[in-house]
């Protein structure tokens, strides 16, 4: 039940509770949004009750009994996840252990699913080497629906959340494959390729948040289970380039060459399944994993933002201006978005209650900083636009650089406000989330409308 009119502070109120709850060790964000769906419950009843937002707040707090209480209540109830977290034992929890068997078997059979999906074309004779266009275009489409699939059986999401869902994505394979691309070397057919997955991995995140898409508290778990997915993705695929090489070598030993496997199958299905076993991994193992992202913020944030500073300082004490090239803009936004992660996780794992710190000074650096070089780099590109006229790459390069200077503009404003005792935390992860559709509605206007604005080219 929505809770009833009211309010920021209630919010904010809940937000706190809700990350003291995630800072125990035997809560996971599932367990949390559980809880909170009770909290929020109780709180509405009294609300309608005639109690003020704050009396509804503290009795409804007060029923749900001592915070750690609970916490030892779930330990007790999973004890499994304090001494089984990187081991799955179906035999020492049965009934959760049959869930857990379930959810491994699923992500499994639909893993083998996205990998036999990269193959399927080349039954139609698209063969990887002669449409790489075609598998570009599509790389997104052989993956993610099958993710957006694991996540709703897993929340169990109404028929009409899954039709949605389903004509999202058979709306993207159309987009992807009816346009008449000029050549294999097209720059709009290259846009399509990088806006098209940021538009579906919203529509995952949908599946994955269910009805909580519309809570920020729904969207920031999406976003610690993107960047958690990212890193388990990342730990697979080297362990896999590892094992790959291995293979390459002891086969060669005896003289046989597994190269065309190599490149035909192993990677292109692997790397498309091993995506639904990140998932699963971060789903299984999630109060380890959600303790890892907020460590590399940490160690990395401080990095960041010394290399922002010396990069600054060489630019201007050189005056020499940037080379607006294809690779110099996709890593140049690719930074901005590192640094917005860097934001997000940090933001995630603190407490809103404490008050600011040394590292929080560092985020406004780092911010500042992000800012001063997004603002060199669409001087940059205004400045190409305006010599050379306006191209694809142009226009996207400009117009993401514009959505990234928003963000990080006001996000810098709420920090600073934060430091200075003006506002509250909470905000800043809030106008996070609230973010997140500007960078879906970009990446569709970018799949639908560039390639028919620049004649395909």
């Amino acid at each position: 039940m929505p809770l009833a009119p009211d309010s920021s502070w209630l919010e904010e109120q809940i937000a706190r509770w809700r990350t003291y709850l995630l800072h125990r060790r035997t809560i996971d964000s599932t367990d949390a949004a559980e809880l909170e769906d009770h909290l929020r419950e109780q709180v509405s009843a009294l609300l309608e009750a005639g109690l003020a937002p704050d009396e509804a707040f503290l009795v409804a707090v007060k029923r749900m009994g001592d915070l750690d209480a609970v916490a030892r209540e779930f330990a007790r109830e999973h004890s499994d996840r304090l001494w089984k977290q990187l081991v799955f034992v179906p035999s020492a929890a049965p009934e959760g252990g049959s869930r857990a068997g379930k959810e491994a078997v699923a992500a499994l059979a639909l893993a083998v699913a996205a990998a036999m999906a990269v193959k399927l074309p080349a039954l139609f004779g698209l063969g990887l080497d002669s449409h790489s266009g075609f598998y570009l275009r599509n790389a997104s489409l052989f993956v993610l629906p099958f993710l957006a699939g694991y996540f709703a059986w897993k929340r169990s999401l109404p028929p009409r959340t899954l039709q949605t869902l389903g004509a999202l994505f058979v709306a993207a394979a159309v987009l992807a494959n009816l346009y008449p691309f000029q050549g294999p070397q097209s720059h709009t057919e290259i846009l399509v390729a990088i806006h098209l997955p940021i538009a579906l991995w919203l529509v995952v995140g949908v599946a994955y948040a269910g009805p909580r898409w519309r809570d920020p508290a729904g969207r920031m778990d999406f976003i610690r289970f993107s960047g958690e997915i990212f890193i388990y993705y990342v730990l697979i695929a080297l362990g896999g380039g590892v094992l790959t090489g291995f293979s390459v070598m002891i086969f060669e030993s005896i003289g046989l060459k597994i190269e065309p496997f190599v490149e035909e199958w192993l990677i292109p299905c692997g790397a498309a399944g091993a995506v639904l076993v990140a998932a699963w991994l971060v789903e299984a193992k999630q109060s380890v994993i959600e303790n890892m992202a907020p460590v590399l913020t940490r160690l990395f944030t401080p990095l960041f933002a010394a290399v922002l500073l010396v990069f600054l300082g060489t630019l201007a004490w050189t005056g020499r201006g940037l080379e607006i090239q294809r690779d110099v803009l996709i890593g140049f936004d690719l930074l901005l978005v590192v640094v917005l992660g860097l934001l997000l996780y940090s933001a995630s794992a603190r407490d809103p209650k404490a008050p600011p710190g040394w590292f929080d000074t560092l985020q406004v650096v780092l911010v500042l900083s992000a800012l001063a070089v997004d603002a060199v780099a669409l001087w940059a590109i205004v400045g190409r636009i305006s010599e050379f006229g306006f191209t694809p790459n142009r226009v996207a390069a400009l117009g993401e650089n514009l959505i990234l200077l928003g963000n990080l503009s006001w996000s810098a404003v709420l920090y600073l406000r934060f430091l200075v005792g003006r506002g509250p935390f909470w905000a800043l992860e809030a106008w996070q989330t609230r973010y997140l559709p500007v960078y879906g509605a970009w990446a569709v206007f970018v799949v639908g409308v560039f390639p028919p604005l620049f004649g395909y080219r």
